[in-house]
Formats: C-alpha cells, structure tokens, sequence
C-alpha cells in the first residue's frame, strides 16, 4: 500500500518559519519526483515547490515563494522536505506532498500552516 504522510504544520507568527515532512512507503522513493502544493480557502490548489528524483534531485521553487521556500528530499528515509522561512499570512493553506512519476501520482493528506500573530 503506497502512503504518504505530511507533519509538520502548526500556528507560527509571521517572519517565523516551519519544516514539513513527508513520510513515503510502498514505492520506490528515489526514482519519485515530489511535489509540494498548497490550498488555501476559497483558492485552487497551487504548486509551491518541488524536487526532481532520480540523480539530479533538483529543486524548484514557484515565484511567489522564491527564497524562502526550499524543497529538498532525503531518499535513504524516504522523506521529502519543504523549508519555509520568513512565513507570511499568505502563506496559510492546507500543504500537500505528492509523488509523481510518469503516470503514477500520489498525494498526501495535507497538513495545516497557518501564519498569524
């Protein structure tokens, strides 16, 4: 059975910062391409950040995160990263990993961020 299982959200102040991880089983991690999106309510879901797999492990980040947001992976335990520093009240939203790999795509359960004084 293939899971994936975000943690990490919570409630920071803005300027704070906060790491989310998330846990991957039943699949073959390192060849997975893993993607970081984010809904916020009454908005479509938004593709954030993202780092390829295989060799390259490259990272990518959208604009409007750019330099504060970096997706990285640990493929020994199967987890995927997304730093995010200097947190903005934008940036609330439901933040959901997914692992694509050509026709194959699987989606965490989300975790909560909220950015609030």
């Amino acid at each position: 059975q293939i899971q994936l299982v975000e943690s990490g959200g919570g409630l920071v102040q803005p300027g704070g910062s906060l790491r989310l991880s998330c846990v991957a089983s039943g699949l073959i991690f390192m060849i997975y391409d893993l993607a970081w999106y984010r809904q916020a309510p009454g908005k479509e879901r938004e593709l954030v950040a993202e780092i390829t797999g295989g060799r390259t492990n490259t990272p990518w980040a959208a604009d409007s995160v750019k330099g504060r947001f970096t997706a990285s992976r640990d493929n020994a335990a199967n987890t995927a990263y997304l730093q995010m520093n200097n947190l903005q009240p934008d940036d609330t939203a439901v933040y959901y990993c997914k692992a694509h790999y050509g026709q194959y795509a699987y989606w965490g359960q989300g975790t909560q961020v909220t950015v609030s004084s």
